[in-house]
């Protein structure tokens, strides 16, 4: 376990008790396939949805949301399962320019190679990337096959000693809707946009004479590996906050054996300024994001135990989302680090991380400039 100065760092800190690896069959979005009572739940998710006469929820919206979500749902499957479609563990080399098999480039530079596999990433559509050590804790003990229900234990090869994971911002003005299901196009696209690149970046290194799995929400949990990659901190809305974008941001990851060099984890003042700001707890339709401080008690078996952290109660989430029939972003639209950028915020978030007596202050201030509030009309033309 790194730590700097003798302070924990990266999911270090938010560990407190034994951690074990999570079975992917637990998991809230899997557990209508199996679980009888999520399963009448979640048939308004993963059933029909009916336009209604209601801004946000119309046959053009449902067809904007389906079409975002396209890529995913229809070639990648990373909600599926793992070592399938885009995300597949073994894919053969297609390029317009054909090499001789068993070409391997020599990397006698693996900080270099760090620096030039983000640029790759980047240059391929990642918002933000870093690479980091693959802790075994963060691989899924089972995988569990949405479709057919195969549930069967998960082996990672000890060789991927690594993993680049990228971050997709998504774009403002449609979290900004939230809970409509225009807010839902910005997942979608997310989810697409996550399997494009990772199947890109893994060829990438495929090239290069290594071994490469893309990953979307298959395989391991995104949020731990992207902390110690240095994307960002936990937040008590259960997501991961970036320093640039906040919680606004979609996550996959690459395993590879390419000799590289991790990234520092960072820390800006995400947990503490949680504490005094509770916007998202406050904004939660199904209240299911804890108040206070943190604890390592789970809420049902979609929680892992020994983390510190704010258990998300994952079961009123999906309720909610039944009752909308589609996904909620309001804990993504009113935290205070979902901001586009600017010199104005940069301040502010400088404030949060030097200046933590100003963090009850910066909430009322952003409550009272009006940060947060669902936007309505600002997508369509009227």
């Amino acid at each position: 376990m790194r730590t700097r100065h003798s302070e924990k760092i990266g999911t270090a800190k938010y560990i407190s008790g034994e951690v074990k690896s999570f079975d992917q069959k637990n998991e809230m979005f899997k557990r209508p396939r199996w679980d009888p009572d999520i399963a009448e739940v979640a048939k308004k998710i993963f059933g029909y949805v009916y336009p209604k006469e209601k801004y946000g929820h119309t046959l053009k919206d449902i067809a904007f949301k389906n079409a975002a979500w396209h890529i995913e749902t229809g070639f990648a499957h990373g909600n599926v399962t793992q070592d399938t479609g885009m995300y597949a563990w073994d894919q053969k080399l297609i390029g317009v320019s054909r090499v001789p098999e068993g070409l391997k480039l020599d990397v006698d530079d693996p900080a270099k190679m760090s620096k030039d596999l983000k640029k790759v990433a980047k240059t391929f559509g990642a918002s933000l990337a870093g690479i980091c050590e693959v802790d075994r804790r963060w691989v899924y003990s089972h995988s569990f096959h949405f479709a057919t229900k195969e549930h069967r234990k998960l082996e990672l090869p000890e060789e991927y000693k690594h993993a680049i994971v990228m971050a997709f911002e998504m774009p403002y003005k449609l979290c900004q809707t939230s809970p409509t299901l225009l807010a839902e196009v910005a997942e979608g696209w997310g989810y697409s946009f996550m399997a494009y690149t990772a199947t890109m970046v893994a060829q990438f290194i495929r090239g290069l004479g290594y071994k490469a799995i893309p990953s979307g929400n298959d395989t391991a949990i995104d949020i731990p590996l992207a902390i110690d990659a240095g994307l960002g901190e936990l937040g008590r809305n259960g997501l991961l906050i970036t320093r640039d974008f906040g919680p606004r941001v979609r996550i996959s990851k690459v395993f590879t054996n390419l000799p590289l060099v991790p990234d520092e984890p960072i820390d800006f003042g995400v947990t503490r300024f949680c504490l005094a700001c509770e916007k998202c707890a406050k904004h939660c339709p199904s209240q299911a994001i804890l108040y206070g401080d943190r604890t390592t008690k789970p809420n049902n078996i979609s929680n892992a135990p020994g983390e510190l952290k704010w258990p998300i109660d994952a079961e009123k989430c999906l309720g909610f989302w039944s009752h909308n029939e589609g996904s909620c972003m309001n804990c993504i639209r009113v935290c205070p680090f979902n901001k586009p950028k600017g010199w104005l915020h940069i301040m502010v978030r400088w404030f949060i991380k030097h200046i933590s007596w100003l963090d009850s202050f910066i909430v009322k201030m952003d409550d009272l400039i009006g940060y947060g509030k669902q936007k309505k009309h600002i997508f369509w033309s009227e």
